[in-house]
């Protein structure tokens, strides 16, 4: 859509730097208004909004060379292993697999957030991003729960019901030391086994 918007807006515009003079009357005016300013403001809209929602995608993620070991992680043939877990039985959409567990994160958190996202493009086109990635803050229970809570096998398993008030509340990490530490690991992949996604 957004393409198409662009062509007429293009077309429009060399028809009056063609011919300037068919401004001169109303119709014109309106014809120059839609070519120069209506136009290029709808087709930014819609590009804008198709390249939102398509950094959602795990594809997206992945295009940045220093996140293609996280996507790999996700392979890892290992049922401890959180990430690959949920991507490797669907408990999470596959093609929207970051996002899904990291939901605040650049683009779609707060002012903050989106602030974040800007240096981390410096960084990839102009600077050096970082190598190993950290977290900003504490993985935030949130984003577990999002999906987890009112399920059942949750609510009512024996280990997380005792502990549910602090795990809903934020007290305790679901990622801490003894639960659901084992994330991504992208140091030890190399001799990790690999899943074979069938196709």
């Amino acid at each position: 859509m957004a393409l198409i918007l662009t062509g007429v807006a293009l077309v429009l515009v060399c028809v009056v730097a063609a011919a300037p003079g068919v401004t001169a009357n109303p119709s014109g005016k309106v014809l120059a208004f839609v070519a120069l300013f209506l136009l290029p403001a709808t087709a930014g809209f819609f590009g804008v909004t198709q390249h939102y929602e398509h950094s959602k995608d795990t594809s997206f993620c992945l295009s940045c060379h220093v996140m293609e070991p996280y996507g790999r992680s996700l392979y890892r043939d290992d049922k401890n292993f959180i990430p690959a877990a949920h991507f490797q039985n669907a408990r999470i959409p596959r093609d929207q697999a970051c996002y899904t567990c990291h939901t605040n994160y650049t683009i779609f958190g707060t002012v903050h957030d989106k602030l974040r996202g800007l240096k981390h493009a410096y960084k990839y086109y102009i600077a050096t991003p970082a190598n190993p990635i950290k977290l900003y803050e504490p993985f935030n229970n949130r984003e577990c729960l999002h999906c987890h809570a009112g399920a059942r096998s949750f609510e009512e398993g024996p280990v997380h019901s005792a502990m549910m008030d602090d795990i809903k509340g934020n007290k305790l990490s679901c990622v801490s030391s003894g639960c659901h530490d084992q994330i991504h690991d992208v140091a030890h992949l190399s001799n990790a086994k690999m899943w074979s996604a069938p196709r």
